[in-house]
């Protein structure tokens, strides 16, 4: 069984509220899970201390089992050093998709082609002054 420390939701609509479970992978987010080791309140302010919650010895516990925690959870373990938390890179997320670069492609095509003939007779016209 792989094990998950991450975040189930509740609350009410608009009113996110979560709590820090370790759950088996293969079960929904909602769903059953083993343990509630802590909560997390996104709309309490950044500085306060009720915003993240848990207990830190269940959180060494369960690691030490080999439970993996979500990527949210290991920023807030991070805190604590309990995990090493990394930011993400992912430089192909700021790219723009498959079907936009066809149409800055054909765009670009487009604009080429546009200066193209007003370059040509502006190039023409010496070679025919210079003939005459």
């Amino acid at each position: 069984m792989s094990l998950k420390i991450r975040l189930a939701r509740g609350g009410a609509k608009k009113r996110p509220f979560y709590s820090i479970v370790v759950a088996d992978s293969r079960n929904p987010r909602d769903g059953r899970f083993i343990e509630k080791i802590g909560t997390y309140n996104p709309l309490l302010g950044r500085d306060d201390e009720k915003r993240v919650q848990y207990d830190d010895e269940r959180a060494k516990y369960w690691l030490s089992k080999g439970a993996q925690p979500s990527d949210r959870v290991a920023r807030f373990f991070s805190v604590n050093g309990l995990v090493k938390w990394e930011h993400g890179n992912n430089p192909n997320k700021g790219k723009p998709g498959q079907k936009a670069q066809e149409r800055a492609a054909e765009k670009a095509e487009k604009e080429a082609a546009a200066n193209a003939p007003a370059e040509a007779p502006a190039e023409d016209a010496p070679a025919e002054e210079a003939a005459e």
